[in-house]
C-alpha cells in the first residue's frame, strides 16, 4: 500500500470511529491497514490488551525452542562499525539487531496463542510478534509513549539495583527518553515525563528478565482523528529501536546491519472506534524461504562491551511464559 492511500485510509476510518488493524515495517516502505473483518479474512489476528479478534485457542503445549545465534563474527563486525561511528559523534545511542535462526516444534499461529504478552499478532504465516513494549497510545485526547531500555537477568544478585546503577544503561535510557519527548514535541503540547526508569518484570521459558521503562504524557490537538496518519508517520521509525540522532542513525544501521528489517521494529497498532493502542514490533519470528528466525538486539553506545552486547541480544531470544 502507497504511503498516500495508507494516510488517507487510517484518517477516514478514525475520523469515522470505525475500528480497523494496521502495521508499518521499519523501513516505512509496505503500510497496510485493514478493518476488523479484512483481517479476519486476510488470516491477520492480533489482541491488544484484551482487545483482539482471535477466535479459537490451542490446548497444545508450547515446546522448547532451540535457535543458532548470529555469528559472534558478524556481530563483533557490526558493533565494530557502530562504535567507530560513535567516537566520530554521527550517533549517540544506536540499536543493533540481528536475526537467528530458530527451530521450533510449534507452529506460528500455536506460539501466537501459546505466548503471553501485552500486544500479540499473527501476521498470515509470515510473522508472529509478542511484544511487551507499547509505541504510542491516545486515550481521551492524550498522547502517551513508554520508551523501553535495559534489560538484566532477574535471577542475578541484586539484579533491579544492578540494572538502575549501571552507567551504561542510564545513559541509554536517559538518551531514549530524551528522544520521544522531542518527537512527542513536534505533535503534542505539554508534553511531560510522569514516571522514569521503572522495572517490569517478564516471565520466559528461561527464567524471568526485568526490563526498565519510562512514561511520557501529552496533548493533542482536537483535529488529531482527522490527521492520525500523519502523526503517525512524523514519529517513525520508534526512536527505542533506532537511535540518536534518528536519521542519521537509521543510516548507520542500514549500513552496519546489512540487510532490511521489514516488518520487525516496526510498528502495528488498533483503534477500537474511540482510542488508539501501538505497539513496537519486537519479540518477532518470521518465517521465509522454509526457515524461521527471531530477531533481536540492544542499544549500544560508547560504554557498550561488545560481549555483554551480544549476550543480550541472545538472552531476548525467547517466548514469554504466563
Amino acid at each position: 500500500m502507497e504511503h498516500s492511500e495508507f494516510i488517507h485510509k487510517i484518517n477516514r476510518l478514525t475520523s469515522n470511529g470505525k475500528p480497523y488493524f494496521f502495521t508499518v515495517d521499519y523501513e516505512q516502505k509496505n503500510p497496510g491497514i485493514w478493518t476488523l473483518k479484512q483481517a479476519e479474512d486476510a488470516s491477520i489476528f492480533f489482541d491488544f490488551r484484551g482487545f483482539g479478534n482471535i477466535k479459537k485457542k490451542t490446548n497444545l503445549p508450547l515446546k522448547p525452542m532451540r535457535y543458532q545465534a548470529v555469528s559472534r563474527e558478524r556481530y563483533y563486525k557490526a558493533f565494530d562499525t557502530v562504535q567507530r561511528h560513535l567516537a566520530y559523534g554521527d550517533t549517540y545511542l544506536l540499536n543493533l539487531t540481528f536475526a537467528s535462526e530458530v527451530f521450533l516444534e510449534n507452529s506460528l499461529e500455536e506460539i501466537f496463542h501459546l505466548s503471553h504478552a501485552p500486544y500479540k499478532i499473527l501476521f498470515k504465516d509470515e510473522w508472529v510478534c509478542f511484544s511487551p513494549e507499547s509505541f504510542i497510545r491516545i486515550h481521551d485526547g492524550k498522547i502517551y509513549s513508554y520508551p523501553m531500555k535495559g534489560t538484566i537477568d532477574a535471577s542475578l544478585p541484586h539484579a533491579e539495583e544492578r540494572i538502575l546503577n549501571n552507567a551504561k544503561e542510564k545513559y541509554e535510557h536517559n538518551t531514549i527518553v530524551d528522544l520521544i519527548r522531542n518527537d512527542l514535541s513536534s505533535v503534542a503540547t505539554d508534553v511531560e515525563l510522569l514516571r522514569y526508569r521503572y522495572i517490569d518484570r517478564i516471565r520466559t521459558g528461561r527464567g524471568d528478565i526485568l526490563q526498565v521503562s519510562s512514561e511520557i504524557r501529552g496533548t493533542l490537538p482536537r483535529n488529531w482523528r482527522s490527521n492520525i496518519g500523519q502523526l503517525l508517520m512524523r514519529l517513525l521509525p520508534a526512536g527505542s529501536i533506532s537511535g540518536a540522532p534518528k536519521q542519521k542513525t537509521c543510516e548507520i544501521i542500514a549500513a552496519a546491519e546489512g540487510e532490511s528489517r521489514g516488518y520487525y521494529t516496526g510498528i502495528s497498532g488498533i483503534f477500537d472506534g474511540q482510542n488508539l493502542e501501538t505497539a513496537v514490533n519486537i519479540r518477532f519470528i518470521r518465517r521465509t524461504n522454509g526457515r524461521t528466525y527471531y530477531h533481536s538486539g540492544g542499544g549500544i553506545t560508547a560504554l557498550s562491551n561488545p560481549e555483554e552486547e551480544y549476550e543480550e541480544l541472545k538472552q531476548k531470544i525467547y517466548i514469554p511464559r504466563i
